[in-house]
């Protein structure tokens, strides 16, 4: 009889440690289910130019884990492999569902995509104006005469819309072939550097709160070749040709992440202004860039045009206003 209460503390420990397991697996699942939904998230705002996804990175609170996880360590990956897996997997999901959308209204509604993508790009403006004027204390390295300080902030913008001027027509062929058709281009050296630099400079600004990584691609005339591959990988005729375009552009955005990151960190720490001036002089300049060419003026032409451009607008504005709200914080 003496052996049944010793008996009942085994079945009781037992209950418990399988209890005690059941919730902390239950738990790592739901943290998983979680962190894999946030990267599905964070894959379509990718997708869409002018919404930021490093900002829904920070409104999901996931920054911190997202920054540590960008390294070559091993170790490090090893030990993040609970949220890396999971979120690259979510994100992967997102792009691959919305780059379809995305086709699809190109092929259908050519025009009214643009003008909203040039809305997108208008309404992110004012934050990155705010950030280049008036956004914080002067650090050391920009500490001269106001002057003196705003001239060099217009030649950073001059710079910018210069650069992205330039850079617009580096590949003439390419763009016509992106913006008449929804086939891949051949691949060609000079359209693999397009694509690398593209995705090395998008990766950067998908680090920074309020700026678009996708943006940045369209502003660099890669979004749609990109988009296009994307949606062409579920095709077993366009897979080859759709891996060859992605390959230059995901070896640009890994070498983006894994060393432009460090780059931009110390621009904005030592010289934010006129990073951001920069930044604000290359959106400036893509806004010529991605009008149409050909617009018939109709009384449907012109109404979806200016609501596709109202809608492009209020989207990447009042994200932005939300973006720098989280930025205060």
């Amino acid at each position: 009889m003496s052996s049944l209460p010793v008996f009942r503390k085994i079945i009781l420990a037992e209950f418990y440690i399988a209890t005690k397991f059941s919730f902390v697996y239950n738990l790592l699942m739901i943290e998983i289910i979680k962190t894999f939904i946030i990267g599905i998230f964070i894959g379509i705002a990718n997708v869409i130019p002018g919404v930021s996804g490093g900002t829904l990175i920070v409104v999901f609170n996931v920054y911190d884990k997202f920054v540590d996880a960008i390294t070559l360590n091993i170790k490090k990956l090893v030990k993040n492999r609970k949220f890396i897996i999971p979120f690259l997997l979510g994100m992967a999901s997102g792009i691959l569902i919305f780059s379809k959308a995305i086709c699809f209204l190109y092929e259908k509604i050519p025009v009214q995509t643009n003008l909203f993508f040039s809305g997108l790009i208008l309404g992110s403006i004012p934050l990155l104006v705010k950030y280049t004027f008036k956004n914080k204390q002067p650090v050391q390295s920009e500490k001269k005469s106001g002057i003196l300080k705003l001239v060099f902030q217009i030649v950073c913008i001059i710079l910018g819309f210069v650069l992205i001027i330039a850079f617009s027509g580096t590949s003439p062929q390419m763009q016509a072939a992106a913006k008449e058709s929804q086939i891949l281009p051949a691949l060609t050296v000079p359209l693999a550097i397009r694509l690398f630099f593209g995705g090395f400079i998008a990766a950067i600004a998908m680090i920074i709160p309020g700026i678009s990584g996708s943006l940045t691609m369209l502003i660099f005339g890669i979004y749609k070749t990109v988009i296009i591959a994307i949606s062409a990988l579920s095709d077993k005729a366009t897979f080859l040709p759709a891996c060859a375009i992605l390959i230059p552009a995901g070896i640009g955005i890994v070498s983006g992440l894994l060393f432009g990151a460090k780059l931009i960190r110390m621009l904005l720490d030592k010289i934010p202004h006129y990073t951001y001036a920069v930044i604000l002089g290359l959106i400036a300049g893509s806004v010529l860039i991605l009008m149409p060419a050909s617009f018939k003026f109709t009384f449907f032409s012109v109404t979806t045009g200016i609501l596709s451009i109202a809608a492009g607008f209020c989207l990447a504005y009042f994200s932005t206003k939300f973006s720098g709200a989280e930025s205060k914080e």
